[in-house]
């Protein structure tokens, strides 16, 4: 665990980056850091690693102050990653994640051996070990800049805005990854963005700082988005907050549709002979399920289903696996109001309405108000619990 105890830091001409923050940085979770340029965001992670030494207070991991070890032995001990790489353009991908155990002392064998692990860990194809940066995408890049911050397998994990020099789809592909690799390895990772989207998605716990770099709230981020410290944090998050939340919300429970679905090779009577109640559309399928698109009932004949005639499903979301939001934001984005669920094959198992989904956030919401209120009464018991054995033990 790594602990930030009332540390400051106060620069010569009196700016002050990071004033009195602490907090406690759980053992293998993600810890983000988010707040507005000027926060102190990056000069805490740099303290972190004696990259920037604090004025005041004390950093302590595992319950040892880090200035009570060599610096050099404490920064190979943390792996490092910055925006845009920082890879060594001179030398091969191979040798570029090898650097922290060429350092450590480990023969030149092992290190490139490690180093082709890592890639196949972090995504990387092993025949672009021999090529330079410069011949690497942005995204195949970042990849390495995490597999060599992962080369020396250090406990800790230390990421600054490593994603936000590259696209919106090689992001999020990004961001998957690394809660992948979180999954299978169990960092104590400190990540520090400007997005709030990408805070709520990566961490298990965010701390949002204000300018001044003082700290407004500290939360994992369900609570962050439902109870806003204050003002500041609430107009930070932005007002479609009750959106994001849904991110939390899963979908294994809503009510599906079945019989508007259809085959592609249907005949005109079993179109016909699809019950459509409250659907005024059938969704088409091609022969193995995946959908197509959708039709009016009648539009559809015997045998001669023109693909290029039928409104388009929109992106589906996969049923059990992806959130209400997702879900959502599907209906919402349907010509017809409908979402297509699928499974992971990406086969058709239903079709949901707004109407439907929006019933499953209210009954979200309950459930999650039930479960603070029974939280809320455990912690009254407790405390009466423990009142009444003081009782005791005074009498």
């Amino acid at each position: 665990m790594i602990r930030i105890d009332t540390v400051t830091k106060r620069y010569p001409d009196g700016t002050v980056a990071v004033d009195r923050l602490s907090l406690e940085i759980p053992d293998r979770s993600i810890t983000v850091l988010v707040g507005p340029s000027g926060c102190g965001k990056t000069t805490t992670l740099r303290m972190i690693n004696r990259m920037v030494e604090p004025s005041e207070g004390s950093i302590l991991l595992d319950g040892v102050d880090i200035r009570e070890q060599p610096v050099n032995s404490l920064r190979r001990s943390m792996g490092y990653v910055i925006q845009n790489a920082g890879l060594f353009q001179h030398r091969t991908i191979v040798d570029n994640i090898a650097t922290v155990p060429r350092l450590l002392g480990w023969g030149r064998q092992k290190s490139r051996a490690r180093a082709v692990e890592l890639m196949e860990r972090v995504g990387l194809d092993s025949a672009l070990a021999k090529r330079y940066p410069y011949q690497l995408s942005g995204g195949q890049q970042q990849r390495v800049g995490v597999a060599r911050a992962l080369a020396a397998d250090p406990p800790v994990l230390l990421m600054d805005e490593p994603f936000s020099a590259v696209d919106p789809v090689v992001r999020k592909g990004l961001q998957d990854e690394l809660l992948r690799l979180q999954e299978e390895l169990g960092k104590t990772i400190v990540f520090v963005t400007h997005d709030i989207d990408e805070a709520i998605k990566l961490g298990t716990t965010v701390a949002v700082l204000r300018a001044g770099g003082r700290l407004a709230q500290y939360a994992p981020p369900a609570e962050l988005l439902t109870a806003p410290a204050d003002a500041f944090v609430e107009d930070f998050l932005g007002t479609d907050r009750g959106i994001r939340r849904l991110s939390f919300f899963g979908t294994a429970g809503l009510e599906l549709k079945t019989s508007p679905i259809v085959a592609v090779d249907a005949t005109a009577e079993e179109a016909a002979a699809r019950p459509g109640g409250d659907v005024h559309y059938l969704l088409v399928t091609d022969r193995d399920g995946r959908p197509l698109g959708w039709s009016e009932p009648a539009a559809l004949t015997a045998g001669a289903v023109d693909a290029g005639r039928l409104l388009p499903h929109g992106r589906p979301f996969e049923y059990g696996v992806e959130s209400l939001r997702a879900a959502l934001d599907c209906a919402v984005l349907s010509p017809t109001g409908w979402a297509v669920a699928v499974d992971g094959t990406g086969r058709a198992v239903g079709v949901v309405s707004q109407q439907t989904i929006g019933e499953a956030i209210r009954t979200a919401h309950a459930e999650g108000r039930r479960t603070e209120a029974g939280a809320d009464a455990r912690t009254g018991d407790d405390a009466g619990s423990a009142a009444g054995t003081d009782a005791k033990v005074a009498g």
